[in-house]
């Protein structure tokens, strides 16, 4: 009889957070300050705006990537959000951004690569083989969620591009359209928004982009049609929206470390022992798990790596995580 012992990043079904909790990021710190230190949940009313009988199903085959934490559910993963394209409210990305048109969708590929070009969504993904990944998810900001993704490998989507021996880093582009994207009018940051990554981080098994939520094709706070997925890094590392990629020989700028270098690195590594220069990362509030004392989340200790650490330590070997943050 053949015994599948899971890796060791597996986690429980149980264990995940809820999906209503992941879409209101910043409305939840509001709603934490406001309260005095007493996290609230997010509105029930305003989570429920995003059902998810809203979002056509999509086929995809469970993989081993699993955890043992509860999953998130549906309401706060769709209401809880940060993507400032829409505004820096925890719950403004659901309350906006059905604005933003994903039909049809390309992405221009550039750089370090012998198939550049302007490719459509479906070149790219081969949606007869989507999977689906319960991953854990380590927001910056000290919380967690654990969201079950859909989608494919990053690096089988990469290497069809060919990308050459110059090629060290890849870029991700977010979409930049004011009409589509009204908070692009503000400079939170400068748009569109950017992020990087290492070719062998990127080339990593863990490494992921989804089209899909929950079984259901990715709603548009999400990230639709196509976001990245790096769960051992901080959340904002997992870019949203994507309508470009750049295979470079140098370190491409990304979006938080143009805007505070002191505060966001490029690596981003979920770390433990590296301070957010204005909040410890020694613990995380975990979205959804309360514990039942004036509606305050349960905590936990924050593990290197986000618990990855076997799957992506010796990406960073012989390397200072204090500097290279």
């Amino acid at each position: 009889m053949l015994i599948r012992r899971p890796p060791g990043f597996a986690l429980k079904e149980n264990q995940v957070t809820s999906q209503s909790v992941y879409m209101h990021r910043r409305e939840f710190m509001a709603a934490f300050i406001a309260a005095g230190g007493a996290l609230a949940l997010p509105n029930v009313a305003q989570a429920k705006r995003a059902r998810q009988g809203d979002y056509a199903p999509l086929k995809a085959t469970k993989s081993s990537y699993a955890i043992e934490d509860p999953l998130t559910s549906w309401e706060a993963v769709t209401s809880y959000n940060n993507f400032y394209e829409y505004g820096t409210g925890k719950g403004d990305p659901a309350k906006k951004a059905h604005k933003l048109i994903t039909k049809p969708w390309s992405i221009t590929v550039e750089g370090e690569a012998g198939k550049i070009g302007i490719y459509a969504l479906e070149d790219l993904i081969d949606y007869n083989a989507l999977e689906e990944r319960i991953y854990r998810h380590r927001c910056v900001e000290a919380w967690s969620m654990v969201i079950p993704w859909v989608g494919v490998p990053l690096a089988s989507v990469l290497k069809r591009f060919e990308p050459n021996s110059r090629a060290k880093y890849v870029q991700f582009i977010t979409k930049n359209n004011r009409k589509e994207m009204p908070g692009t009018f503000w400079p939170v940051l400068k748009w569109p928004y950017r992020e990087g990554l290492r070719m062998d981080e990127a080339f990593n098994p863990l490494a992921f982009l989804a089209v899909g939520v929950y079984g259901r094709i990715l709603p548009n706070q999400n990230g639709a049609p196509i976001r990245l997925v790096v769960p051992w890094k901080y959340g904002y590392k997992s870019i949203k929206s994507i309508v470009g990629i750049r295979f470079s020989e140098t370190m491409p700028p990304t979006s938080w470390n143009m805007s505070a270098p002191r505060e966001y690195g490029f690596y981003s590594n979920v770390n433990p022992n590296v301070e957010h220069p204005r909040w410890s990362q020694a613990s995380e509030r975990i979205i959804g798990a309360q514990t039942g004392f004036a509606g305050a989340l349960a905590r936990r200790e924050t593990h290197m790596f986000n618990g990855y650490g076997d799957e992506v330590a010796s990406l960073y070997a012989g390397m200072d995580l204090r500097v290279n943050h």
